[in-house]
């Protein structure tokens, strides 16, 4: 992915720079909702379900949702500053031998954004710029037996199970937007980038700590946005 992601960065530069159109410095800004995908490492996790006889995930791919905004700070030309966050979850379950199993694998990112609109394109705004941040990945495990009931659930006398597993990180992300205005007050955003996490400590239940937890479990990954802003836009 990450390799993807540098080609796709090169060749449209490289596009563009041919351009002999220049315009003058974008101003305004603004904000909206943007669905997308990251793609995770879940190797480590489908062989520690694989270990248990339980199934895996099928994919790598978390559908996320979210929203964020910028604006320019105009006394410095084709800058522009936001933030932004979002978040998604996967799951499965199964059932076996009368016990229910689920694993959810659950991310959210926060942060403040940082980017600089390439000047001599036209139309549209590319932007080369990153995230500055964290961010968060839990993985939650249940085992459930019987239907639960109030006169027996504290403390539970069923053969319930329920663990949770938490990563708390650092992140800086590079990234390259595409924004197509539509109107002066509507834009499309298609972009991405890869999330480098820092830091991250595997945590369990109420923090205890993971010990031996596999380097390569972190939250490196790749991520694309699309999403519908609304504001001033001038390009």
């Amino acid at each position: 992915m990450k390799k993807l992601f540098l080609t796709f960065l090169t060749i449209t530069v490289y596009i563009f720079s041919q351009s002999q159109t220049y315009f003058d410095a974008p101003f305004g800004g603004g904000g909206g909702f943007f669905p997308g995908a990251q793609f995770v490492n879940l190797k480590d996790l489908n062989a520690q379900l694989n270990s248990a006889s339980l199934p895996k995930f099928n994919n790598e791919t978390v559908f996320i949702t979210g929203g964020g905004g910028y604006i320019y700070i105009g006394f410095i030309p084709q800058l522009r500053i936001g933030g932004l966050g979002y978040g998604g979850t996967k799951s499965i379950s199964h059932l076996k031998n009368d016990i229910n199993y689920q694993i959810d694998y659950s991310l959210g990112v926060g942060g403040f954004t940082v980017e600089y609109t390439l000047p001599f394109v036209k139309d549209i705004a590319i932007s080369l710029g990153a995230i500055l941040g964290g961010g968060e990945i839990t993985v939650e495990y249940y085992e459930n037996s019987q239907n639960f009931s109030w006169p027996t659930i504290i403390p539970s006398s069923q053969k319930n199970n329920y663990t949770k597993l938490k990563n708390d990180f650092f992140l800086f992300s590079p990234t390259l937007n595409f924004d197509i205005p539509i109107y002066r007050f509507l834009a499309l955003r298609l972009g991405g980038g890869y999330q480098l996490a820092v830091g991250g400590k595997w945590k369990v239940n109420n923090d205890q700590t993971l010990f031996n937890a596999p380097d390569s479990f972190n939250g490196n990954s790749f991520f694309i946005h699309t999403g519908i802003y609304f504001g001033f836009f001038a390009f």
